[in-house]
């Protein structure tokens, strides 16, 4: 810090451009966005500023706000999910011996080679009632089956197996938003733990502390910005979510961002 103030044109240079770019492709667009809502429709493609309160108004309606507020529940349940599910695995990649750490990283990394629209009717395939997931515990219904038959508990199991109805539910929204999230916060998490210093937790088991409480007493802690940056990353994609929420959601799961994406498509 003091070396940028000894250089300040050194640091104006560096900070200057971020600055543009920030202000020219998100303040301004924003402050566009924000005016623009005080106007009205006069054709089209033309909005006419008025400066009215009706479209900020609606906001205020009670279908919206439910809305909002199961969008709001739906993206914390994923983002609590994908921070359980990402802990150990930025944990086991950040401990993981130094040639087989590129591997682990690529494969975390990998899932953004494909497109979003790709990776999310993948999920269909895994999910759908002849999905792999249905045929898999359609294999072990009927492996449970033939165990069980010669003992004459066959009858426990039922005539025939159901198919799961995985898909086109808030359940399969959040799985869906799991999925697609879940580098997201394991980068952050695998970045602050990978500068962890080892000996305070080697300390910490040598006074005697267990493996569990020197997770919860000196990791977590330890990794708390990771944790903060992860959920950042993570919750507010997932709150604005729209194409997931379309493909694996039925007529009760849409969220917020779908009424905004059709605002924009009938504006349009």
């Amino acid at each position: 810090m003091e070396s940028w103030r000894r250089q300040p044109l050194a640091f104006v240079c560096f900070v200057l451009p971020a600055t543009v770019w920030l202000g020219a492709f998100f303040v301004v667009p924003l402050a566009l966005v924000w005016v623009l809502g005080f106007g009205e429709n006069t054709g089209p493609a033309s909005i006419e500023i008025t400066w009215t309160l009706r479209n900020y108004a609606a906001v205020l309606d009670p279908l919206y706000l439910g809305l909002f507020l199961k969008s709001l529940i739906i993206a914390a349940i994923a983002t609590v999910i994908a921070l359980v599910a990402g802990f150990p695995v930025a944990l086991a990649v950040s401990f993981a011996d130094a040639r087989l750490k590129p591997i682990l990283l690529m494969l975390v990394i990998l899932p953004f080679w494909t497109n979003l629209l790709i990776r999310t009717y993948a999920m269909i395939a895994v999910l759908r009632t002849k999905g792999y997931v249905n045929y898999g515990l359609e294999y072990l219904w009927d492996a449970a089956v033939f165990l069980l038959a010669p003992l004459g508990l066959g009858w426990l199991m039922g005539e025939r197996f159901e198919p799961l109805e995985l898909l086109y539910n808030n359940t399969a929204v959040v799985f869906g938003i799991v999925y697609v999230y879940l580098p997201f916060m394991v980068l952050p998490l695998y970045a602050t733990l990978e500068r962890l210093d080892r000996a305070l937790l080697e300390a910490s088991l040598d006074l005697g502390a267990g493996q569990w409480r020197t997770f919860l007493s000196i990791t977590v802690p330890l990794a708390a910005p990771g944790i903060v940056s992860g959920v950042i990353l993570v919750f507010i994609p997932a709150l604005g979510t729209f194409l997931i929420s379309d493909l694996l959601g039925g007529t009760d799961s849409q969220l917020i961002g779908n009424v905004i994406e059709r605002q924009f498509k009938a504006a349009n």
